[in-house]
């Protein structure tokens, strides 16, 4: 808008360079005219001195040249103008400490998550180089390789029960030696389903044991046979079956208890009696055997001998619930469903807004509220952090998707897992950042 070219402006405002036009008699000022430029503070004194509360000017012929500080003038529209500056000013301001403390928030709940994962991988690679040393001296100190798995699997459940909630943690796919990876992923999901199952200390020690040590005796068959493959003829699927009775063998020579013991005899045992070596059934698989064959089969169909074969982890819960289920003892099975969940660690998912997103933990407490990380373009992916969906009502999951059905993007940054590894955390090392959303 056009400004008035004669305007009154608060004595107070008047500064050098401005314009003034005095209505008032000539007499009553001590200027020579009653319209003058003013070019000192002295005038600018002489007038306040006066008793007026505001002057005219003339803005067209006053200088341009903008002044600070109290003697400088301001029209009403500069004043709003100003005004306006500053309160947009404010609010930058304001914004701008809030997204410093938001991206401050991230950081530290990143780091935490970020420290959590490392402490699992670490923990998983050494228990991966346990397993490995326990294999070299299982023939010549037996006694010594039990005791070092029984005081591994001992810090194992001291540390579970130190931790409160726990949630099954997904790990980076390189974790651990590839030759353990296997006896540790049953180790660890066998004693998180003991757990979930309410089993005493003393029964998930040997529990434990027996995990870890399942599948001792394949140091004794030929190595084209240690992984159950299709395409073995009868000679071959007889070679890889006698591993059971080499691990019996190998574990009472390390003087391992009866009930851990019968739970490596019996990992390959199926409730209908279709399994191996015995072909028992019912009640004449332990309750510790129960177990650990339900587990050892699910770390199977999500990490065969054949990558190619492999099922995403909610594909292989889908399949145990319908190709195996006559096998698998039905409580143990539905603790186990419960445990995981319809979407456990590994699993694609896409969310209700349409996001795609990893499963990357899961509270067997919650487990239909895992914890994912999802696909967000704007941020890097090693800055993406874990959101728990249990504290994020307004998202949950619409669908498994297939690795390959991801769209390029997608699967380049969710990385789905080839192999899935898993370690245990307490659950509040996942906490969610709803900002993240």
């Amino acid at each position: 808008m056009q400004k008035e070219v004669i305007e009154s402006v608060d004595i107070s405002q008047l500064r050098l360079g401005l314009y003034v036009v005095l209505d008032i008699g000539w007499l009553s000022h001590p200027f020579p005219t009653s319209s003058f430029k003013l070019t000192n503070p002295n005038q600018i004194d002489t007038l306040r001195s006066l008793g007026l509360k505001s002057v005219k000017v003339d803005w067209s012929r006053s200088d341009a040249v903008e002044e600070t500080g109290p003697a400088a003038a301001q029209t009403p529209l500069q004043a709003a103008q100003a005004a306006a500056r500053a309160a947009a000013e404010q609010l930058a301001a304001e914004k701008a400490g809030r997204q410093a403390m938001e991206r401050a928030e991230r950081a530290r709940m990143l780091a935490t998550q970020q420290k959590s994962l490392q402490v699992c991988e670490k923990r998983y690679l050494e228990t991966g180089k346990l397993y490995r040393q326990v294999q070299d001296i299982s023939t010549a100190k037996p006694k010594d390789a039990a005791q070092q798995s029984s005081a591994m699997v001992a810090s194992m459940l001291t540390d579970m029960a130190a931790a409160g909630e726990i949630s099954i943690r997904l790990l980076s796919e390189s974790a651990g030696e590839k030759s353990a990876q296997h006896p540790v992923n049953v180790m660890i999901v066998s004693l998180l389903l003991a757990r979930a199952m309410g089993l005493p200390a003393p029964e998930m020690q040997e529990l434990g044991v027996a995990a870890f040590l399942h599948d001792i005796g394949k140091q004794q068959v030929p190595d084209r046979v240690r992984s159950l493959v299709d395409g073995f003829n009868a000679a071959e699927t007889r070679l890889y079956q006698e591993h059971v009775s080499f691990g019996v063998q190998a574990a009472k020579a390390m003087g391992l208890s009866t009930a851990a013991l019968l739970a490596i005899a019996q990992h390959h045992e199926g409730h209908d009696g279709s399994g191996f070596p015995k072909r028992s059934k019912g009640d004449e698989i332990s309750p510790l055997g129960r177990i650990l064959s339900v587990v050892n089969r699910y770390d199977n169909l999500v990490n065969p001998a054949r990558a190619s074969a492999a099922l995403t982890p909610h594909e292989a819960l889908a399949a145990i619930f319908s190709q195996y289920k006559a096998q698998c003892e039905p409580s143990v099975l539905s603790a186990f469903i419960r445990m995981m969940g319809i979407y456990p660690p590994g699993s694609v998912v896409q969310l209700s807004d349409e996001r795609y997103a990893l499963v990357v933990a899961v509270n067997s407490t919650r487990p239909l509220k895992p914890s994912v990380v999802v696909h967000e373009p704007r941020v890097p992916r090693h800055e993406a952090l874990v959101m728990d969906l249990e504290k994020m009502p307004e998202l949950s999951i619409r669908r498994s998707v297939k690795p390959s059905l991801l769209p390029a993007a997608s699967l380049d940054y969710l990385a789905p897992r080839l192999r899935v590894n898993y370690f245990f955390e307490a659950s509040d090392a996942v906490e969610p950042s709803e900002a993240a959303a």
